[in-house]
Parts: structure tokens; C-alpha cells; sequence
């Protein structure tokens, strides 16, 4: 798991639900991480992928993903952005906002925040 860029859990749980803190594009390395290379769509790809680690480690699924929030510095990655999102979950897709804002951490370009339903064993 990449470790948090601030004082907050890479996830939680609440009865069934389980809610991860937002994903950056971020590439583990040897003791440290860079951030992916390209444009928003391909730093939202590294983030679901970092996404889909922190679920496994709350035991969840990308299947049991039901909310989730994209942040981006740029609506104009909108469209390549849902491209990525297309190739990430399958349908019935979790329900989605996607929320322009002025600045994310570390310079990225794309974060995303997922809500699992997955009830604990």
C-alpha cells in the first residue's frame, strides 16, 4: 500500500461500509513513490490501481464499490477520464460525481474517493 501524504487512514470501515481516503496516481517504488507520467487519465489509472490494493486490504472489491467521487484539476479530461472509468468497473457502474477543483495534493491531476458495500465476515 502507498503510505498516506498526510495524517488520515488509507481506509476505514463502518458496519458493511467500507470508505477509502482519496487516490492519487501515484507509482510505489523502492521506499518511495513518483507520480505517473501523462495526464490526468493515465494518473486516474495508477490511482484506481492504488485503489483497488487499499480495497483488498479492507476486504472489498471493486464489485462491491457503489460511491464514488473524481476529482479533477481539469474538466477537459472529463472524456478520457470516463474512458479510464469504462475500463476500470464493470456495469452496473458505481454511482459517480466528478467535482473540478483549483489544486491537488502533490500536483496531480486526478483523485478519486471510492464507497464499498462489503459485509464484514
Amino acid at each position: 500500500m502507498n503510505t498516506p501524504v498526510g495524517p488520515y487512514s488509507p481506509w476505514r470501515r463502518a458496519g458493511d461500509l467500507v470508505v477509502i481516503s482519496g487516490q492519487l496516481g501515484m507509482v510505489p517504488g523502492d521506499g518511495t513513490s513518483t507520480m505517473a507520467e501523462g495526464g490526468a487519465a493515465e494518473q486516474l489509472r495508477q490511482a484506481l490501481v492504488n485503489a483497488r490494493r487499499v480495497l483488498a486490504e479492507a476486504g472489498a472489491t471493486f464489485g462491491q464499490v457503489f460511491k464514488a467521487t473524481l476529482f479533477l484539476v481539469d474538466m477537459d479530461d472529463f472524456a478520457s477520464c470516463n474512458d479510464v472509468w469504462v475500463e476500470a468497473f464493470e456495469a452496473p457502474r458505481p454511482t459517480r460525481s466528478a467535482v473540478a477543483v483549483a489544486q491537488l495534493p502533490l500536483g496531480a491531476r486526478a483523485e478519486v474517493e471510492l464507497w464499498a458495500h462489503a459485509p464484514a465476515n
